[in-house]
């Protein structure tokens, strides 16, 4: 098996400060705004959870922002549409925010017929608040969100189709954790995490930028977090390893398997491979014919990967004839991640 390359854990970290460095307090001063979906929007990017405000960027710089408008103007009702403009998230709408908030009970509204309801902190959400800016000073807290909604951004705006600028989502209405912007520090130091653990890689460009890796769209299809995700590779489990069949039912599940076999054979990135063909055989726009046949050749490969003593031969044909049919798919992300994640799998095969 081809040894896995030794990372340089500092050369990473220079790289990383090297993009940071500067830039923090320039796009404070001078916002960013780039033509990129981010899909931040009420929901945010939430990995904490969804009923979770800390980890909503936007809900949560409104909270805070109702929090200072409370003490300019106590038992005032404010409307939330001075909010929106203030903070320039073109798209969002402001009757949707407030109502937001009030389902949670950190709000009461003002209802009047027709314009944007006006909004006052209830009891509830003067608690909130608290509890939110105490967790602001949660540096483990902000580093998660910073890694999970900076992965994030980085597959929804690149995909892995183009190195990026890793600094611009500095200017993100997702760059926010508990309503308090991430700083280039978190930034830098959630970049080296994510290196480190493979799930994205730098590029020797002017500037800096980087690219997320199969492991890291891996772990964003996934919909869990990046801890979770590392926790698992560290014990050796696998993930997204579950296949459906021509007709979307899902007919096995692998969490741990072992082989004791002779032939060196890592079935590991083949079972990876095949149950991600298996979630996104549906998203590549291929004839129903194509698709069945491309879900059966996934199903052969993991059952080959997952059996006792997997042949390099037979992962070998799979994994190829994957990497074809992907390729006659198009272009599109996800098949262009197949293609990868195949390349990947058959150049760890002994030769």
């Amino acid at each position: 098996m081809a040894r896995k390359p030794r990372i340089d854990q500092r050369a990473i970290e220079r790289h990383v400060k090297d993009i940071v460095k500067g830039y923090e307090r320039a796009a404070r001063r001078n916002p960013i705004r780039v033509p990129i979906q981010t899909g931040a929007t009420a929901e945010g990017v939430s990995m904490v959870g969804r009923d979770a405000v800390e980890g909503n960027p936007i809900l949560a710089r409104l909270l805070m922002w109702l929090d200072e408008q409370a003490q300019l103007n106590p038992a005032h009702y404010v409307d939330v549409t001075r909010f929106v403009e203030e903070e320039q998230l073109d798209g969002e709408d402001p009757s949707v925010l407030a109502f937001e908030l009030e389902q949670r009970d950190l709000v009461k509204i003002a209802r009047s017929w027709g314009g944007t309801p006006d909004v006052s902190l209830s009891d509830a959400g003067r608690v909130e608040v608290s509890r939110v800016k105490k967790l602001q000073q949660d540096r483990a807290a902000r580093l998660r969100y910073t890694m999970d909604a900076s992965l994030r951004w980085l597959f929804d705006t690149a995909g892995g189709q183009s190195p990026t600028d890793p600094a611009l989502f500095l200017a993100t209405p997702s760059a926010y954790f508990a309503g308090a912007a991430i700083s280039g520090t978190d930034l830098h130091q959630a970049l080296a995490h994510l290196a480190e653990h493979s799930l994205i890689e730098r590029s020797d460009t002017d500037p800096a930028t980087v690219a997320i890796t199969p492991e890291g769209v891996s772990c964003a299809l996934s919909g869990g977090n990046v801890q979770d995700h590392t926790a698992r590779a560290r014990t050796g489990a696998t993930y997204n390893n579950f296949l459906p069949n021509a007709k979307g039912v899902i007919i096995g599940e692998q969490q741990h398997f072992t082989q004791n076999n002779t032939d060196g054979v890592d079935p590991t990135l083949f079972v990876q491979l095949a149950g991600y063909v298996g979630q996104v055989s549906s998203t590549l726009g291929m004839p129903e014919p194509d698709r069945v046949e491309l879900e059966r050749v996934a199903q052969d490969l993991h059952d080959e990967a997952t059996s006792e003593n997997p042949e390099p031969g037979r992962l070998r044909q799979f994994a190829t004839q994957l990497k074809d049919k992907l390729l006659e798919a198009g272009t599109t992300m996800a098949a262009t991640m197949g293609v990868q994640m195949a390349e990947q799998a058959l150049g760890a095969l002994v030769q």
